[in-house]
């Protein structure tokens, strides 16, 4: 795949303190990518390099073919801070039309945009009467124009609902079918863990795991939870025979590590008269997360 965007060694510091520390990474058209980290882990620095409002101390970074914040770069990447700001008189038509305008675009574009957002309804009506929702769909309309080949998205479902959600999911999908590349940042795992195709991980400034939800369940080698129903009176057979068990309001739950869970489940599979139902629980996205960007003392 062709890589839309590219960072090689990247290192920014302020003031003396290590904002990034090395990182290099890549996305590719058609990929969505969801960065991962705490507060102060360098997401915010590496969006703002990535867009030109400040320059790295140390390595490469390729935008689209061109240099970050050149002429280039800004016409083919759009950006959605987290917390969108828009004249309150205007209405949700007419701030779409100025920024067709700005761009040099057709203002007649303006409400298939709107539409394509779920705000359709709500064109004519003064931004000041939207909530906060409703002003971020705004800002994933503004997105939209140009057709960028990069976005940049900051936290993009902050305020809205989870059918907003779901729609805005299938926008990025639809997005990236069409070979947009796109990086977004958020806080909500259970939603990137289902809808982008590669993680990154970044901690202290470092890019500590990158790969598939697969990839970084093989690296962090965390245990796999089994969850076990035994038909009724066959709770302490089942304790005897696996030994390693523990009841809970009468059902078995048992770990085992990830190079164990065939053998384990073929020990288990020995048992079925007993078994009235099983549940395998791989680590989740949240256990990566915490596995990886563990910060001292937390």
């Amino acid at each position: 795949m062709t890589s839309t965007l590219t960072i090689s060694h990247l290192t920014k510091a302020f003031d003396g303190l290590a904002a990034l520390s090395d990182v290099s990474l890549h996305v590719a058209a058609g990929e969505r990518v969801a960065l991962l980290g705490h507060n102060g882990a360098g997401k915010s620095t590496m969006m703002k390099i990535i867009l030109g409002l400040i320059a790295a101390d140390q390595g490469d970074i390729s935008v689209c073919g061109a240099a970050p914040g050149s002429a280039a770069a800004r016409m083919q990447v759009a950006y959605l801070p987290e917390n969108t700001a828009f004249h309150p008189a205007l209405t949700g038509l007419e701030q779409i039309t100025h920024y067709l305008r700005l761009r040099g675009e057709s203002p007649g574009l303006a409400m298939g945009l709107l539409d394509r957002v779920g705000l359709g309804h709500a064109a004519k009506r003064r931004i000041g009467t939207y909530s906060k929702g409703m002003r971020q769909r705004v800002g994933l309309a503004q997105t939209l124009i140009g057709q960028p080949r990069l976005l940049v998205l900051d936290e993009p479902t902050s305020g809205l609902d989870p059918v907003s959600r779901r729609d805005f999911y299938t926008l990025l999908d639809d997005l990236a079918a069409d070979g947009a590349a796109i990086l977004l940042s958020s806080h909500a795992l259970t939603e990137v863990e289902a809808r982008t195709d590669r993680l990154l991980i970044l901690s202290k400034g470092q890019l500590v795991a990158s790969g598939t939800l697969p990839d970084l369940r093989r690296k962090a080698a965390l245990p796999v939870a089994l969850h076990i129903t035994p038909h009724n009176g066959y709770a302490s057979d089942l304790m005897v025979a696996l030994p390693g068990a523990i009841a809970v309001r009468g059902d078995l739950h048992l770990t085992c590590a990830q190079d164990e869970k065939l053998a384990t489940l073929a020990q288990i599979a020995e048992l079925q008269a007993k078994i009235e139902d099983l549940e395998i629980l791989p680590p989740s996205l949240e256990d990566i997360y915490s596995h990886f960007s563990r910060r001292d003392g937390q």
